[in-house]
């Protein structure tokens, strides 16, 4: 009897060992055997410091409404910024230098025109022509009583207009023409060196 119980012993705390590792154990050699180990807990490593208590703002006295009012920032003033870009001209049309060059020579053409009326005009007014023509027919007076050089119907004003006509003429053929040979050879410049480089500035 007394091996018996012993065996029955010894099977029962065999089995409590092995119960020992699930949580409800199955019953074993007559004994529930019950996991009381508490489960571990995530670690955690201690604040370096406490928050501080929320403070109330003045005139409130709870903190909540404290937290909810914001003070408004002062506007920052930001200094204009200049965008630059650096361009090159590389190439100039020879068709449409000549055709603004064209359109320039005629405009400056018109304008010579008008300002060489306007001067006449005004010297004619003052009496010019007929001081310098009066002294120049005496220099040129012969002693056989032959008239002198007229000064004023030389400088007529037909005469003088149409002089200025022929002039300005020329210089719009002229000018279109050297501003076109102008745009043929800088592109023939460009073409080596690269061109001529501008740098635009934009203010923001």
């Amino acid at each position: 009897m007394s091996g018996a119980s012993g065996a029955a012993d010894g099977t029962g705390r065999t089995g409590g060992a092995h119960g020992s590792a699930n949580v409800n154990g199955p019953q074993q050699g007559g004994h529930t055997v019950t996991d009381t180990r508490q489960p571990a807990q995530p670690q955690q490593p201690p604040s370096a410091y406490a928050p501080p208590p929320p403070t109330s703002a003045p005139g409130t006295g709870s903190p909540a409404a404290a937290a909810g009012v914001r003070r408004p920032r002062p506007a920052a003033r930001t200094a204009p910024r200049t965008r630059k870009a650096r361009l090159r001209v590389a190439k100039a049309d020879p068709w449409s230098v000549m055709k603004v060059s064209f359109l320039l020579s005629i405009a400056l053409g018109i304008c010579t025109i008008i300002a060489v009326a306007v001067l006449w005009m005004v010297l004619d007014t003052i009496g010019v022509f007929s001081t310098v023509g009066s002294t120049i027919s005496d220099a040129t007076t012969s002693e056989q009583g032959k008239g002198g050089f007229d000064l004023v119907s030389f400088l007529s004003l037909p005469r003088v207009l149409t002089f200025t006509t022929v002039i300005a003429v020329i210089d719009v053929v002229l000018a279109t023409a050297l501003a076109t040979l102008g745009a043929f050879i800088y592109n023939l410049s460009a073409g080596f060196v690269g061109g001529v480089e501008l740098t635009l500035a934009e203010d923001e």
